[in-house]
């Protein structure tokens, strides 16, 4: 298993170090976090390919972290001899028995670290020195990479020039099919070690075998006739014959089907399930490393939870997963405590959940945890009508909605206050909560919540008993009968507090809409400035 993986200049990691779980990475972050880029950047260390084909066949100057390039190119300009950026990949492995060939010490670890391991460097090629220095002459952010080359060696200073037997890996993408016969360069791969040598052999005799029967059947009346155009300088007779070379195999040839339908012919949906389902019942005696992005992808739900149910079914403790997500349901099901928050150049993970905490989650798939996980301020309020009351209390304040401000206001809908804020801890957020009193001294109620709060980044917020229980009467209290019901449209025939805790909800939006002044309580300012900053 990966135990370190680290990337200098490829794409947007331009000094990345990361400690992966034994068994299950599950990769979360916005768009251009770094998500995908990570799964690829280890494919290609442990393949020495990427897409199935050379490094030097996709290399481009897109590969290359921006920010190392644009400093490079200005340090040059301004005269300083600094050298051409390169790429690096180092991953780490696990001290197993079956990985000591690839056991050494060569790698950036400091102090020395003697361990299985591979790396990928993609530097300037020397024998284009010339070439290389013309260029130097007036540098662009545009790296001639056609003057660069590579080198993919284990720790142990051998060159390598295909993936070491110990190590398996599968890359399953759920967004797209990235072969046109819908039989990629992973999906053969997965195949073929379902294969016992001896199968492929015998597979491999009877293709041999059948094309020959074509030559001496299907093509012998072809070749009668093209024997007597003594086309060849010498008069040889001429023939056509199925090609026997290993570039026709049968890998190439034999094409997977689901239910009569070709592989390439099914959903995408089913194509990735069908993908993960093989790559984890792989042989368990190896190695394996299986990486899938967004399983969720073409997906309904209740085929995301039976795919989801495959997945921790044939989880073993000899594969390692990193999964690649946008989805709540997955994050939740699968298990918070194995979540890798990346940003970029960062990665965070949550080392601090308790299993019960982890397991309340996964009972309760359907909430949006995500988005307290990638906000960068939360607001947690009781309900709906919280969050609209408090998202106009803080645009009076700020002349900007909380959103607009990088807050994100989430209704815990009767969550457990105590689970929440235990994951806010974990992940370090910046959380406010709102909660009603409910005729309770708000001292008594922060006792059960006290370890998580800070008063810095973590704090809880809590109406008054003498304003009322509830937000209903808080906002009677503080902006009287008479001005509520102008603001609600209500008439005096009517109980102000009974008719507003009936319609919270409509009460809130007409209050949202309304454009008289509002005057917010107590409890709702503090957790605006405190999360405003």
């Amino acid at each position: 298993m990966i135990t370190q993986i680290k990337i200098r200049g490829y794409r947007i990691y331009r000094d990345f170090t990361l400690r992966p779980n034994a068994r299950l990475n599950i990769l979360v972050g916005g768009n251009d976090a770094g998500k995908s880029t990570l799964i690829e950047a280890i494919a290609l260390a442990l393949n020495g390919r990427i897409g199935g084909r050379g490094v030097l066949e996709e290399l481009n100057p897109y590969w290359f972290n921006t920010d190392m390039v644009e400093e490079f190119v200005a340090l040059r300009k301004a005269g300083k001899k600094v050298a051409l950026p390169e790429i690096l990949i180092e991953l780490y492995l696990d001290k197993r028995d079956d990985l000591q060939g690839l056991c050494g010490a060569i790698n950036t670890d400091v102090p020395t670290n003697a361990c299985p391991g591979v790396s990928l460097r993609i530097f300037p090629n020397e024998e284009y020195r010339d070439m290389l220095d013309e260029w130097l002459k007036s540098p662009t952010a545009l790296l001639p990479v056609e003057y660069y080359t590579y080198e993919w060696r284990s720790f142990a200073d051998q060159e390598l020039t295909r993936r070491p037997r110990a190590l398996s890996v599968a890359v399953i993408d759920s967004r797209t099919v990235r072969s046109t016969s819908g039989v990629d360069y992973h999906l053969r791969q997965i195949l073929s070690d379902h294969l016992e040598p001896s199968e492929k052999a015998s597979i491999s005799l009877s293709y041999r075998e059948v094309k020959a029967s074509m030559t001496e059947s299907a093509l012998s009346d072809v070749n009668t006739r093209l024997a007597l155009l003594e086309a060849s300088l010498e008069n040889e007779p001429m023939a056509l014959a199925m090609d026997q070379s290993s570039r026709s195999s049968w890998e190439g040839s034999v094409t997977p089907h689901v239910d009569d339908v070709p592989f390439s012919m099914a959903g995408q949906g089913q194509q990735a399930a069908i993908k993960i389902s093989l790559a984890m019942k792989r042989h368990s005696a190896k190695a394996s490393i299986v990486m899938i992005e967004e399983p969720e992808n073409h997906l309904s739900h209740t085929s995301l939870a039976t795919l989801l149910s495959r997945i921790e079914a044939l989880a073993t403790d000899q594969q390692q997963l990193f999964i690649s997500t946008h989805s709540t349901y997955v994050l939740n099901r699968l298990g918070l405590n194995s979540l890798l928050l990346l940003n970029r150049n960062t990665a965070s993970k949550i080392t601090e959940l308790t299993p019960d905490t982890v397991r309340y989650f996964q009972r309760l798939p359907g909430y949006d945890t995500l988005r307290m996980v990638l906000a960068k301020k939360v607001v947690l309020v009781e309900g709906p009508s919280d969050e609209i009351i408090f998202e106009r209390v803080f645009k009076d304040k700020y002349r900007l909605t909380p959103m607009a401000s990088g807050i994100d206001v989430i209704s815990m809908r009767g969550l457990a206050l105590a689970r929440c804020l235990e994951l806010c801890a974990a992940i370090n957020k910046q959380v406010a909560v709102m909660r009603d009193n409910d005729g309770v001294e708000p001292v008594k109620l922060r006792e059960p919540v006290e370890k998580w709060l800070d008063g810095a980044r973590r704090e809880l917020f809590i109406g008054d008993v003498s304003d009322g229980k509830t937000l209903e009467p808080q906002l009677i209290h503080h902006n009287g009968e008479k001005g509520l019901r102008t603001i609600l449209g209500i008439t005096v025939a009517a109980d102000l507090e009974t008719w507003m805790i009936r319609e919270k909800t409509e009460g809130a939006l007409r209050i949202a809409e309304s454009t008289d002044a509002l005057i917010p309580p107590a409890y709702m300012e503090a957790a605006a400035k405190f999360i405003h900053g």
